[in-house]
């Protein structure tokens, strides 16, 4: 994640003031010193990183802080606040049009991942507000960036409206919103023209977009790799355009992620979302306070729990809750709840929004080698539905024969079948434990899985 860097200093700054049983101005002033330098670093813009220091350290240094009983708690607090509102203070929602289609253009400079950005909200509007969008093929001057979108149209299985490269980008945009409103489409996502740099008749042209179109929103797509540029970008947009919102491409490579601290503050244009990945639903709305929690450490159940609820079968959720209840979680059960938990993304990128992940050794070094899940799955897809169900009965002739099948190796097999033997031993403790603690009148949780398949 972009923020790693920068969530490493903070975090170890933040934690030698934690168990402080008390706090006076000079901790405060020596903690405002690390939090600058991990912010520059970062490569927030100094303007930004003088103000933010600056409202700390007068919140910080409080009577309310100082006399409470946990100090270095509340500082935590007042660093976390602060984050949170440097970067926005709550979620920016879309504009919707009074009567549809909502208006949306995509504006930014060529590489910046404007086209494939605007599949990415199209697709995402489908997924999670159930909408019906249309994209509008409007960058009539790159070479093959009308193809690019239709392609992305063909991969999602949504309509891309285009009269080619031939036709001014202004006319395309006033038929598509024709073509909109008798389709019924209810947002309309204009693809804009991008350039190498900002320039007058690039601006014009998307002047005159505006002027006919009246759009809901103007998103300005930025590549978050490039750090300060972004930010100067965004000023350059937003005076020319008036932008509405900031999508933030490439947030999950290495980067220091300063330019997504800088723009709302430089810009007031709030960070509307963020790509975090190649794929097609690799777009997430921008939370700030989430997004403070994550670099402070503190972990992010709100997005895990979304992730979850979106990818998970609620029935199938429950039926597998009653399975293990009953110690009768099969092989076939496990390869289903591998499947879901893929599908909510890298391993270790969900490992890392649980609370307290900070504190696990080496864990943003974490890589979980994807091979390995394929192995589990080829061994138990090389099964057959009895030895899915009964495991027990898997001789070592059928052992070889799985390993054949899957392409691993008979050690493999074994491994997993221990692990699987072993889950089930604990599963059937934690049940009595449970039903012990339901007889004496207390309250137990639900279980934790000791299953891990990947070491």
């Amino acid at each position: 994640m972009a923020f790693e860097g920068l969530a490493d200093r903070l975090q170890s700054t933040m934690q030698k003031i934690r168990g402080k049983g008390k706090v006076n101005e000079a901790d405060v002033k020596e903690m405002m010193r690390e939090v600058r330098l991990a912010l520059l670093e970062a490569d927030v813009n100094f303007k930004v990183v003088k103000e933010f220091v600056k409202k700390v350290s007068e919140r910080a240094v409080g009577q309310e802080v100082l006399k409470s009983l946990t100090p270095g708690q509340q500082v935590i607090k007042v660093v976390k606040e602060e984050l949170t509102n440097l970067m926005g203070g709550e979620e920016s929602k879309i504009a919707v049009a009074n009567r549809p289609p909502t208006v949306i253009m995509m504006v930014g400079l060529q590489g910046a991942g404007k086209t494939t950005t605007t599949g990415k909200l199209a697709n995402l509007l489908r997924k999670k507000y159930n909408r019906n969008p249309l994209l509008v093929a409007g960058d009539i001057y790159r070479p093959a960036a009308i193809k690019q979108l239709e392609t992305l149209g063909k991969q999602l299985n949504m309509p891309v409206f285009s009269l080619g490269d031939q036709v001014s980008p202004v006319e395309i945009a006033k038929q598509a919103i024709e073509k909109a409103k008798e389709d019924h489409h209810d947002y309309v996502l204009i693809d804009t023209a991008g350039r190498l740099h900002v320039d007058e008749e690039l601006m014009g042209e998307l002047k005159d977009i505006k002027e006919l179109t009246n759009p809901n929103e103007i998103f300005l797509v930025v590549d978050a790799m490039t750090g300060q540029d972004a930010v100067n970008v965004a000023q350059s947009f937003n005076e020319q355009l008036g932008l509405t919102g900031v999508v933030l491409t490439k947030l999950d490579g290495d980067t220091r992620g300063g330019a997504a601290l800088s723009i709302r503050s430089v810009t007031n244009t709030p960070i509307k979302f963020v790509g975090l990945g190649e794929k097609l639903d690799a777009l997430e709305a921008f939370h700030p306070e989430r997004m403070a929690s994550r670099i402070l450490g503190m972990g992010d159940v709100l997005t895990l729990i979304e992730k979850a609820q979106a990818n998970v079968d609620e029935e199938k959720a429950k039926e597998l809750e009653q399975k293990m209840r009953t110690a009768s979680f099969t092989l076939d059960d496990f390869l289903e709840q591998l499947g879901q938990v893929r599908n909510m993304g890298p391993l270790e990128d969900l490992l890392k929004m649980m609370p307290g992940a900070n504190k696990i050794k080496g864990l943003n070094n974490l890589q979980i080698d994807e091979k390995q899940i394929s192995h589990v799955e080829a061994i138990i897809q090389s099964m057959t539905k009895e030895e899915k169900t009964n495991p027990e009965i898997i001789t070592a002739g059928r052992r070889k024969r799985i390993a054949k099948g899957s392409g691993t190796s008979v050690p493999e097999v074994n491994r997993l079948l221990k692990q699987f033997e072993d889950m089930k031993k604990m599963m059937k403790q934690m049940t009595g434990m449970q039903q012990k603690a339901k007889k004496k009148g207390k309250k137990r949780g639900g279980f934790n899985l000791p299953f891990n398949p990947f070491q």
